[in-house]
C-alpha cells in the first residue's frame, strides 16, 4: 500500500513550566492529499512528540495522523478508535477509513485515528537506509556455499551500517514498541481522550498487549486481530513463522491442484509442489527475463502464505509463467508486494524488532537454528533470515521486552485463523491467557492474515456488537477459542477461457 502524503499543516505546541501540568500537545486539524482519505472526508495533521520520553523537554518529532469523525449524534459518541497495521513500520493513515466496514454502522460512533508511528511514511522524521536493497538481482537466500553466506552477511552488515550513517542515532535508540506505545498514550491526550478505544492487525496486536499492560487505566474496547505471541519476540518468532509459512504454500499447491482445469499446473498436490519446484531450479540457472530469479519468485509467493484472498492473482500468474513464458506477469506482482525503491517499512522494521530485544549475536547460532528450521521449511527460511540478518549489526543498544500483563484490561476481542502463518495461533491462546477480560473467535482451518472486518458474517457480526454494546462472547475454561466461525469459503477462479480446437497447453522454460 502506497504512502498517505498528508497536507503540510500548522501544529501547536503548549509551553508550560510544570512539565507534569503541561497540557498535551495539540493537533492543528487540515486537509488530506491521499485521494481515500480525501473521500472519507478525513482530516490529517502532526502531532509533536518527545524523541525521548526520559527527556520530555527534549528535541521533538511529529507524528502523522488522520482521523474520520463520528457519523452519530454526540449522545451516542463512543469516542477515539486508534489503529494500527502492524509491521512493524506499516503506515496507519487509511485505517482512519476503516469505520463503514463494520456492519451495522456500529463504527459509526468513533472517530477513527490512523497514524503513521515514530519513522514511519508520513511523520517525521522518515527512516530510509539503502531504498533499492531489496531490489533486483540479490543473491540466492539459501546459503548453499560459504560465498553465498558470506555474501549476505555482508549485504546484512553494509545495511546496519548504512541505517547508522543516514538516520539520528537518537530515533534509532528510541523507536522500541514502548516508544510507541508512549506515543499512543500521547496521541490519547492530544484528543483530549480519558480512554481509548484500539483496532490492531498484526504487530499492532503487540502494540495492544503493552498499552494495556502499562495503561489499563486508559483502555475501554481493543480489538486484536491476528496476535502476536509475547513469549517469542522476535528471533523464535521468525523461525515459527518459517515453519507455518511453508505449511500455508503447500496447502496453496493443494488448492491448484484442485483448479487444474483452470491452471494446468497438476491434479496433485504433489505435482504441483514438482512443477513450483522444478521451476526453482530453472531460476537458479537463468533469472527469467534477466528479473526473476529464485528471490524474487519466493518473494511474490509468500503471498499464498498470507493471504486466500490473493490465491486466484498468484494461481493466474504462475499458470501464466510456466505455461506461456509469462515473466512480466510476476515481475508485475513483485514491484506491486515489495514497494520497490522504498525501504522505509524494512527500516522501521528492523530498527523495532533489533531493539525491542536483544537478538543472539553469535552467527553460529543462527546457521544452526536456520539450517534446523530449513530442513522442516525449505521455502521461506532463509528469505526470513536474511531479512532479519542486520539485527546482527544494528547500530542502536537493544532493550527488553515488557512482561505482558493485562489482569487490569476491562475487554479485549481478539480473532485468529488458526494456520494464520505471520502470527501463529499460540499466540492468540497465549494472549488471552494473559488477559482475563479477553474473548477469543477462532476460525478452524483458515491461513489468513489480519483481514477483518472483510465479509465473514460470524465475525463481523460479533465485532459489531461488541463495538455497539461491549457485549462478548461468554468466556470458557481452558485454553481455547470461546467462539468458533467457519473461515470465508476457499476462492473460486473464474473458468479459463477455452482454447482453439488446434492448441494444446504445453509447459515452457520459464
Amino acid at each position: 500500500m502506497a504512502v498517505a502524503t498528508l497536507a503540510s499543516v500548522a501544529v501547536t505546541a503548549p509551553a508550560g513550566a510544570d512539565e507534569a501540568a503541561r497540557p498535551a500537545e495539540t493537533i492543528t486539524w487540515g486537509a488530506c492529499t491521499d485521494p481515500a482519505l480525501i473521500n472519507a472526508s478525513a482530516e490529517c495533521g502532526y502531532l509533536p512528540v518527545p524523541l525521548d520520553y526520559s527527556r520530555p523537554r527534549g528535541e521533538k518529532i511529529q507524528l502523522a495522523l488522520s482521523r474520520v469523525k463520528h457519523k452519530t449524534p454526540e449522545a451516542q459518541y463512543q469516542g477515539v478508535m486508534l489503529t494500527n497495521p502492524g509491521g512493524p513500520g506499516g503506515s496507519g493513515l487509511l485505517l482512519a477509513t476503516r469505520g463503514p466496514r463494520v456492519p451495522n454502522h456500529a463504527g459509526d460512533a468513533y472517530d477513527w485515528v490512523g497514524f503513521d508511528p515514530r519513522g514511519v511514511g508520513s511523520s517525521k522524521p522518515a527512516l530510509s537506509c539503502i531504498p533499492n536493497y531489496m531490489d533486483y538481482n540479490r543473491p540466492e537466500y539459501v546459503p548453499t556455499t560459504r560465498q553465498l553466506e558470506k555474501t549476505w552477511l555482508q549485504r546484512s552488515k553494509s545495511y546496519a551500517d548504512a541505517c547508522a550513517e543516514k538516520n539520528s542515532r537518537a530515533l534509532l535508540e528510541n523507536i522500541k514498541t514502548t516508544d510507541t506505545v508512549q506515543d499512543m498514550d500521547s496521541i490519547r491526550k492530544a484528543l483530549g481522550a480519558e480512554q481509548l478505544n484500539f483496532y490492531g492487525y498484526s504487530y499492532g496486536t503487540y502494540l495492544g498487549q503493552v498499552y494495556g499492560t502499562l495503561f489499563p487505566q486508559h483502555v475501554r474496547r481493543m480489538v486484536l486481530d491476528s496476535t502476536v505471541d509475547p513469549r517469542n519476540v522476535w528471533y523464535q518468532a521468525n523461525l515459527n513463522q518459517d515453519l507455518a509459512y511453508d505449511v500455508n504454500l503447500n496447502i496453496w499447491f493443494g488448492w491448484v491442484a484442485s483448479h487444474d482445469d483452470v491452471y494446468h499446473l497438476g491434479k496433485t498436490q504433489a505435482a504441483v509442489k514438482q512443477v513450483f519446484d522444478d521451476q526453482l531450479t530453472k531460476l537458479r540457472a537463468v533469472p527469467a527475463g534477466g528479473f526473476i530469479g529464485p528471490d524474487e519468485f519466493l518473494d511474490v509467493f509468500n503471498q499464498a502464505s498470507y493471504y486466500q484472498l490473493r490465491w486466484t492473482l498468484l494461481g493466474d500468474a504462475l499458470a501464466k509463467f510456466v505455461n506461456k513464458g509469462d515473466w512480466q506477469t510476476m515481475k508485475g506482482l513483485f514491484e506491486s508486494f515489495g514497494g520497490r525503491g522504498d525501504d522505509n517499512g524494512y527500516a522501521v522494521y528492523l530498527a523495532v524488532q533489533c531493539t525491542d530485544v536483544k537478538w543472539p549475536q553469535s552467527w553460529q547460532q543462527w546457521k544452526h537454528d536456520n539450517w534446523r528450521t530449513y530442513q522442516k521449511a525449505p521455502y521461506f527460511t532463509w528469505q526470513n533470515a536474511w531479512y532479519n540478518g542486520p539485527c546482527l549489526y544494528w547500530p542502536a543498544k537493544p532493550g527488553k521486552p515488557v512482561k505482558v500483563d493485562g489482569k487490569k484490561v476491562p475487554s479485549v476481542l481478539m480473532i485468529g485463523e488458526t494456520l494464520d502463518a505471520a502470527t501463529p495461533y499460540e499466540g492468540s491462546l497465549e494472549v488471552r491467557s494473559r488477559f482475563p477480560g479477553a474473548r477469543l473467535i477462532g476460525e478452524p482451518g483458515g491461513t489468513s492474515h489480519a483481514i477483518t472486518p472483510r465479509g465473514n458474517a460470524c465475525v463481523d457480526n460479533r465485532i459489531a456488537d461488541y463495538l455497539a454494546t461491549g457485549a462478548l462472547p461468554d468466556r470458557k475454561p481452558g485454553r481455547t477459542a470461546d467462539v468458533e466461525c467457519a473461515p470465508l469459503p476457499l476462492p473460486v477462479p473464474p473458468p479459463a477461457p477455452a482454447a482453439p480446437a488446434a492448441a494444446a497447453l504445453s509447459r515452457v522454460p520459464a
